[in-house]
């Protein structure tokens, strides 16, 4: 049975006069909460027609997203979260009403571990020293990787909708980073309100830079895309020098520091580098500093170059662990990570809950100036570190494994993808997401939207061209240098 015409009409204008009565009287009464019913019936016919675009959406309007207090104790990054928690919602429905999902997906390596990571934390949670706590994060997390990866890796099938997301995010942070660099240059003799200059579109320097760095080669790599138009390559020369002049202007050494180490796993790639051997590489670096740990710490600790207006001061001051605020704080963030991991070595204290108790394990002797007695500035400053507090040995394990495995899944589709183009694409990928895996030896942003929205949506990408892409029958047997 369908409604006729006439009949749509009139339940539409019933509809608008009872909408209209009830805002006037609303407002009468200094209420604003009608007028957002529009925006909410707009989000919701969206989502559920149009997904794909939703996520672009979001995308777009993830770098102006500022955070809004919902109640006590909880905070919601407005637009963006609300929507995620609403195309959340219908992807799952869809999913199990409907039932098409590839399960391929699902078991992909990458989908494999980021699951167990999930179940993990759940049962983290579980036992939690603060339980409520604990499942709000995870709850967040949940609304970050259902829609920007889960959901991601199903339209990603068409390469087009990887450009798309990519572009609307890149567009809207090049808008926030010349807002952020005209801020900049009125304030260059202060380093630290250059440091809150990017605010309230980002938190500090630290997230800042990290994204910035974050999508560099993707610009990049734009620019040279087989087949693109004059005005895009124009477009992506823009951003890209945009984008790095943020990233000068962050004064954010971690991501000066990633930026470079991706640079310097690009050229490892290229070379055809096995990826045993990089990790081998990795593995004795690590040795060797352990190793000769002593000699190194006393170095660094001889090092008195604070953070520094000039470029080459700023470098310098990576490595000093006796004046730098920073750097002191970093230290004293880990040191009560691992007391923490030593209380609880298996479960942890409960994701999201380092904040509420790592200032009962500060020592006097490992405070910084920007310590605080309570031990209230935020969480544990590493990507990995984080994990091993809050979700004990099997957190690190777990986040580690997932990193690596989509960094090696990268390179494999840019071994073996039968298309140049997604060749390409799996690589510039793969050295976007080292950008954060080096930068999170130094911090986290996982648990905010502002990383998690492209970093769930670029692994969602590789995972999807490995599943879709077409392979080259002779990869790896023809070309021996370069099989893994």
């Amino acid at each position: 049975m369908t409604l006729s015409t006439r009949t749509a009409r009139r339940i539409a204008l019933s509809v608008a006069i009872v909408y209209m009565v009830a805002t006037a009287v609303a407002l009468y009464q200094d209420q604003m909460w009608p007028l957002l019913i529009p925006v909410a019936a707009a989000a919701i016919a969206l989502c559920v027609t149009r997904i794909e675009e939703t996520l672009v959406f979001i995308a777009f309007c993830t770098p102006f997203a500022i955070d809004v207090a919902v109640y006590d104790g909880m905070e919601l990054s407005v637009p963006t979260e609300p929507l995620m928690i609403l195309v959340s919602a219908v992807f799952l429905f869809r999913v199990l009403a409907v039932r098409t999902y590839d399960k391929a997906l699902l078991r992909h390596p990458v989908s494999v571990l980021l699951l167990l990571s999930l179940g993990w934390m759940l049962a983290t949670a579980l036992v939690s020293n603060d339980t409520a706590v604990s499942l709000k994060y995870l709850a967040a997390r949940l609304w970050f990787v259902i829609p920007f990866y889960f959901a991601a890796a199903t339209f990603f099938r068409n390469p087009h909708r990887i450009r798309q997301l990519f572009g609307a995010y890149a567009t809207a942070l090049a808008v926030v980073v010349v807002v952020t660099t005209c801020k900049t240059l009125g304030n260059v003799q202060d380093l630290q309100v250059l440091h809150r200059v990017m605010r309230p579109f980002y938190n500090d320097h630290t997230a800042y830079g990290c994204v910035t760095a974050l999508f560099l080669p993707g610009t990049i790599h734009y620019i040279f895309e087989r087949g693109a138009k004059v005005w895009q390559r124009m477009l992506y020369i823009a951003l890209t020098m945009v984008l790095a002049t943020g990233l000068a202007f962050s004064y954010c050494r971690a991501a000066w520091i990633s930026l470079a180490g991706a640079c310097g796993i690009y050229l490892m790639i290229r070379w055809g580098m096995k990826l045993k051997w990089m990790a081998l590489i990795a593995v004795a670096g690590i040795g060797m500093f352990f190793a000769h740990q002593s000699d190194i710490l006393y170095k660094m600790s001889k090092n008195t170059q604070d953070s520094s207006l000039t470029l080459s001061g700023q470098i310098q001051s990576i490595s000093n662990i006796s004046t730098d605020a920073s750097n002191l704080e970093r230290l004293n963030r880990w040191a009560c990570a691992f007391r923490m991991f030593a209380e609880k070595p298996l479960s942890g204290y409960g994701p999201g809950t380092y904040q509420f108790f790592y200032g009962s394990y500060q020592r006097s002797d490992q405070l910084s100036t920007i310590s605080t007695n309570a031990g209230d500035l935020g969480n544990a400053h590493s990507e990995y570190i984080g994990p091993l507090a809050e979700q004990g040995v099997m957190g690190l394990l777990l986040v580690t494994a997932l990193f690596l495995c989509t960094f090696a899944t990268g390179v494999r589709v840019h071994r073996t993808a039968a298309d140049p183009a997604m060749r390409t694409l799996a690589l510039t990928l793969t050295l976007c997401l080292t950008t954060y895996y080096i930068h999170g030896f130094f911090n986290n942003f996982l648990d905010t939207d502002k990383l998690s929205v492209p970093f769930w949506a670029f692994t969602a990408a590789i995972v999807s061209i490995d599943r879709y892409a077409e392979k080259r029958p002779e990869a790896g047997r023809l070309h021996p240098a370069t099989k893994d």
